[in-house]
């Protein structure tokens, strides 16, 4: 009876808090991904860099400096010599953001994600998927808070989304 009386008590304090927490949602570009630097294309040979990522993203504080959240990156390419042939990365990751620095207009933070690409290749006669890991590691982030509802952001790392990245976030 102790037990189911705890786990009562912390599914209730869970579901409180999870009322309460502060979400966003972001829209991000990043330039020279993961896809362009390892081969997320199945071997294919003179395969152009992605014109970079477009990434969708929501957040959820979960503690006090820490947020989770899942996230949508797309991404394409053509292969050198066969204007037909593209290839179109789509990256689902959940991702892990950490504060280490606030102050009232700027917050300095650490980013970082691990999911799966799924790499569609299509050339004129047939198509096929390929998946690969994902991953985003940003040490260096940086967003300013523009009004209570609106924050500008950039980040350093490497990974799917992006080797620098830049966006905007609508608090909720």
């Amino acid at each position: 009876m102790k037990k189911f009386v705890l786990i009562l008590m912390l599914a209730i304090g869970a579901s409180l808090g999870v009322n309460a927490q502060t979400k966003n949602i972001s829209v991000s570009y990043g330039g020279y991904t993961q896809m362009d630097a390892c081969d997320m294309h199945d071997g294919w040979h003179g395969v152009d860099n992605a014109w970079g990522a477009l990434t969708f993203a929501a957040n959820f504080k979960v503690a006090r400096d820490l947020w989770l959240g899942p996230s949508y990156t797309f991404s394409s390419t053509s292969v050198k010599g066969h204007k037909s042939a593209k290839i179109y990365y789509h990256v689902i990751m959940m991702n892990l953001r950490y504060d280490y620095y606030k102050n009232s207009i700027c917050t300095v933070y650490a980013h970082g994600g691990i999911g799966a690409d799924i790499s569609h290749l299509t050339y004129p006669d047939d198509a096929y998927n390929k998946g690969y890991f994902a991953f985003q590691a940003s040490p260096l982030c940086a967003e300013v808070q523009l009004s209570r509802s609106f924050t500008m952001f950039g980040e350093a790392g490497f990974g799917a989304q992006g080797l620098l990245q830049a966006g905007f976030r609508i608090n909720l």
